[in-house]
């Protein structure tokens, strides 16, 4: 037991260290106002530039504001009011909590941070399912700092950490047949961003398309119960939370789909790759054959997956990979990278072969000069600070 102990606290002291030492390189130029790195131009206005990425300011608006049309007027952002019902409320309540003891900017930092060590956490603890504990580190390794974009959005203040983590621990915990912890961090997923939906559908395909003959015959109820489709009811928790945001944006907006009322933070396009329109308003560039590396990488891993794994990770990785077709916008790496994770886990063999590790070493330079020029020119023009602090 003694030993079992020691082995966990190195692992989590080493997930803490992986989750903190990239993120505090980051911050250190910012905060040091330096005024180049490696000829970089940094902008001289310190952790403001950390804390006034996108789309962290709105986050705190919201923390501060719960919704609040009346008070969100007073942070002078010009934004249709609708435009917050697109910024689900979990991340926002960690900052609230944690702004008792920080302050909304920093608690802001912190509950990013936070949840990156969660992320890294339950990939560390969904890996071992694949490799063995010394690869699942090495592979932690990989996840920490990779893709550079994973690495600028737990490094400034954004709720994909904690929608990551949530989303593996859901996964996780349903590899376990732990259904009710698997329902209940997959609403927590729900009500950190609006993709988590997406989770649901591969959890319910994932259960009855095996059996479809089964539930559309008079076989139904003796598949329900022998299937233990009822021990996996607690699943139904994701859509359940979402419906009781949406009836919390009926008071608070007077309208139950406010969330499809919020502009252009919506941007599923018909028909697929729509976002090699170059004029589209979130594209604005005809500089994107990068974009087909992504849709490579992504159809490739869904192929090893397929092969290799034909579980829920399955499932899950193919129907988001499928709506990313439909997405029209520039960013659409950060979009990704919920499947990330799945990614490095379904090319593993590769990862953890030594050659990699140079690889990895040598990739670490440009991850990090390309983190620190996208974070120092992805700001917010705030022109007062003083409702944000």
């Amino acid at each position: 037991m003694i030993v079992l102990m020691r082995k966990n606290l190195k692992d989590i002291l080493l997930i803490f260290a992986l989750t903190v030492i990239p993120t505090f390189l980051i911050w250190t130029p910012f905060f040091l106002r330096l005024k180049s790195f490696w000829t970089i131009p940094l902008p001289q206005n310190g952790m403001a530039t950390l804390v006034s990425n996108y789309d962290g300011p709105l986050y705190i608006i919201i923390a501060k504001t719960f919704y609040n049309a009346n008070l969100i007027k007073n942070f002078g952002v010009n934004l249709n009011y609708e435009y917050y019902a697109a910024h689900f409320p979990l991340f926002p309540l960690f900052i609230k909590l944690f702004s008792y003891l920080m302050g909304y900017p920093y608690a802001m930092l912190f509950s990013t941070l936070l949840g990156s060590f969660f992320s890294l956490f339950f990939f560390n603890k969904l890996a071992q399912n694949y490799t063995n504990e010394k690869n699942a580190m090495w592979l932690t390794t990989i996840f920490s700092i990779f893709p550079a974009r994973w690495l600028v959005v737990r490094s400034v203040g954004s709720p994909e950490p904690f929608f990551i983590a949530f989303l593996l621990a859901s996964i996780y915990f349903f590899n376990k047949k732990k259904y009710l912890l698997a329902g209940l961090f997959g609403a927590l997923t729900q009500l950190t961003k609006s993709p988590g939906i997406i989770l649901f559908f591969a959890y319910l395909l994932f259960i009855t398309v095996p059996h479809l003959k089964e539930l559309f015959t008079s076989k139904f109820l003796s598949w329900f119960k022998n299937n233990e489709f009822k021990n996996k009811l607690p699943i139904f928790l994701i859509p359940f939370s979402l419906l009781l945001l949406f009836t919390f944006y009926s008071f608070a907006y007077k309208n139950f789909f406010a969330y499809f009322n919020s502009g252009d933070n919506i941007h599923i396009f018909f028909p697929p790759f729509t976002i090699f329109n170059y004029s589209a308003p979130w594209v604005g560039t005809f500089w994107l054959e990068e974009i087909i590396f992504i849709y490579l990488i992504g159809a490739i891993s869904l192929l090893k997956l397929i092969k290799n794994e034909k579980g829920i990770v399955s499932w899950f990785f193919g129907i988001f990979f499928f709506s990313i077709l439909f997405v029209s916008h520039r960013d659409l790496i950060r979009y990704s990278l919920p499947l990330i994770p799945f990614s490095i886990i379904s090319f593993r063999e590769n990862l953890i072969q030594k050659e990699f590790k140079y690889i990895l070493i040598f990739l670490a330079i440009p991850i990090y000069l390309f983190s620190l020029a996208y974070i120092s020119q992805n700001v917010m023009p705030i022109g007062n600070w003083a409702p944000f602090l």
